[in-house]
């Protein structure tokens, strides 16, 4: 049974919650989804677990460190962040929040999957490309986009041009 966070924990982790991710500043840890779980284990101890983005990513250090100066400057003497792999981050995980942010930044934010059950189909050992997905530019608004390139400035981003505008954006990809 999971108890409820205390007055203190909340506290924290809204402070922890805040600290803006390292490759995407205009969004905090808490609007990304990768800040996990904070807990008090004794006075001025904390336990903080934050999820990557992806294995490997290398913006885990520059946030570790984020969490542990904001949580010892308000007197958290001893504070331990963990990476936790599992369950794995998706893309799920960015608040309605950090979507808005990313769309009002330039990027369009990755689409959202209906809740429930997906549906696996068995085909061709080739994979066909797939087709067109809508992705919205978020400088205009029009789902006429291309593919410029699947990686971008990071790993978690690709590289799309809008047909209407001509402008070049940032689409954070689905995981």
């Amino acid at each position: 049974m999971v108890s409820a966070p205390t007055p203190l924990e909340a506290e924290l982790r809204a402070l922890a919650g805040a600290v803006p991710d390292p490759e995407l500043p205009v969004l905090s840890l808490a609007e990304l989804g990768v800040l996990r779980a904070l807990h008090v284990t004794g006075p001025g101890r904390v336990e903080v677990e934050l999820t990557p983005t992806y294995t490997g990513c290398p913006a885990i250090e520059a946030m570790s460190a984020d969490i542990e100066r904001v949580l010892r400057e308000q007197g958290q003497a001893e504070v331990t962040v963990r990476t936790v792999l599992s369950p794995a981050w998706s893309t799920d995980d960015i608040t309605a929040e950090g979507r808005r942010k990313l769309a009002e930044f330039g990027i369009a934010p990755p689409r959202t999957r209906p809740a429930g059950p997906v549906p696996v189909g068995l085909g061709p050992t080739r994979h066909a490309p797939a087709p067109a997905q809508e992705i919205r530019c978020p400088h205009c608004g029009s789902a006429d986009t291309t593919l410029l390139s699947r990686f971008s400035s990071t790993a978690c981003k690709a590289l799309r041009r809008c047909e209407a505008c001509r402008e070049p954006f940032d689409h954070f990809k689905e995981l």
